[in-house]
C-alpha cells in the first residue's frame, strides 16, 4: 500500500504537533483495517501520535531511538541507536568528520545509557510489546536527515513487524527517497526541498518533556 498526500489543501505551517496527528491520522485512515501498533519516536513525536492511535482504535507505545551526534556539533548525526540496541551509521559522516572506531563506539555507549533510562522513565522499565506479524506505524514530528527514522524501521522490521509505516507530518523530499525504501509505506503530509529545521513547519514547536511523554502514555492506557 502506497499512501497518497496532497499538499494543497494543507495549511502553510502546522498549529502543533498534536494538530499535524489529527491531520496524519486522515491520511493514514487506509491503515486502521491492518490492526496496527503506533510506536512514537519519544519525545517529539508522542504528541504527534496520540491523535493518530485514538483515531486509528491502535495500540500506542514509544520506541526509544537516540541520534548519535558528532562531537563537535551534537544535531549533527551521523546515525542513530534505538532501544533494543541496534544502531545505523552513516559512514559518509563518520569519514567526513574524521571519527575513529573508539570515538564512535563512546558516543553510541552514553545514548545507549541514555536510551535505557528514558526506557525505564516512560515504560516503567516494561518491554516494548511484540510486533511480530504486526502492522506498525512509526511516528515522528519531522524528518530531517532521516537517520533515527531509519533506524527505528530496521529495528522493528528485525523484529518481526509484517509491515512498516512512517508516518510524519514534514520530511524532507532527499530523505523521503532514501526513507521509502526502508518502509512499506510513508505518510509525510509535507516534503519540501531544502526542509530548514523542523520547528520552522509548525506555529507551536515548545519542548517536549518526559512526563509530557509518561503522561500521554498514561492516558492512553500503557
Amino acid at each position: 500500500m502506497r499512501t497518497e498526500t496532497s499538499e494543497t489543501t494543507l495549511p502553510a505551517t502546522f498549529a502543533n504537533r498534536a494538530h499535524a496527528g489529527r491531520l496524519l491520522a486522515t491520511a493514514l485512515a487506509p491503515w486502521r483495517a491492518s490492526n496496527p501498533i503506533v510506536l512514537a519516536l519519544p519525545r517529539g513525536g508522542v504528541p504527534v501520535a496520540v491523535p493518530i492511535a485514538e483515531a486509528l482504535g491502535a495500540q500506542l507505545d514509544v520506541l526509544v531511538v537516540r541520534k548519535l551526534g558528532v562531537p563537535s556539533n551534537p544535531e549533527f548525526g551521523m546515525g542513530a541507536i534505538v532501544e533494543d540496541g541496534t544502531i545505523v551509521l552513516e559512514p559518509s559522516v563518520v569519514t567526513m568528520v574524521g571519527l575513529d572506531e573508539t570515538t564512535v563506539k563512546r558516543i553510541s555507549e552514553d545514548e545507549s545509557r541514555e536510551a535505557r533510562r528514558r526506557v525505564e522513565r516512560y515504560r516503567a522499565g516494561h518491554p516494548l510489546p511484540s510486533v511480530a506479524g504486526r502492522t506498525v506505524i512509526l511516528v515522528d514530528d519531522g524528518v530531517a536527515t532521516g537517520g533515527t527514522a531509519r533506524a527505528a524501521a530496521r529495528a522493528v522490521r528485525r523484529a518481526g513487524a509484517k509491515k512498516v509505516v512512517l508516518a510524519v507530518p514534514v520530511a524532507a523530499a532527499e530523505s523521503v527517497v532514501r526513507l521509502e525504501t526502508e518502509v512499506d509505506d510513508l505518510v509525510a503530509l509535507k516534503r519540501p526541498h531544502g526542509l530548514g529545521a523542523v520547528g520552522d513547519w509548525y506555529d507551536d514547536f515548545s519542548q517536549v518533556s518526559d512526563q509530557d511523554v509518561v503522561t500521554a502514555l498514561r492516558a492512553a492506557g500503557r
